[in-house]
């Protein structure tokens, strides 16, 4: 699951990327120089982390092999 912070605990450094991210720009975050993250804007209908929990149900045997009849469709 994602963290959460609140941007007024993350500094002055941080507050101002963000306002360049809502300006409509991307911010590299780097360690010693080393492209570590990339901040960008949320799109309204960006996937959200976690959005389907409880919502999708995966099958016992959803890797289970497939019957051959099924196998053959992928080698034609």
């Amino acid at each position: 699951m994602a963290t959460q912070i609140e941007i007024q605990d993350l500094g002055a450094p941080m507050t101002e990327a963000l306002d360049k991210v809502r300006r409509g720009e991307e911010v590299m975050i780097a360690d010693h120089g080393r492209a570590v993250a990339k901040l960008v804007a949320i799109q309204p209908g960006d996937r959200v982390f976690g959005a389907f929990k409880g919502r999708v149900e995966i099958a016992e045997d959803f890797d289970a092999p497939l019957p051959p009849e099924v196998l053959a469709e992928f080698e034609k």
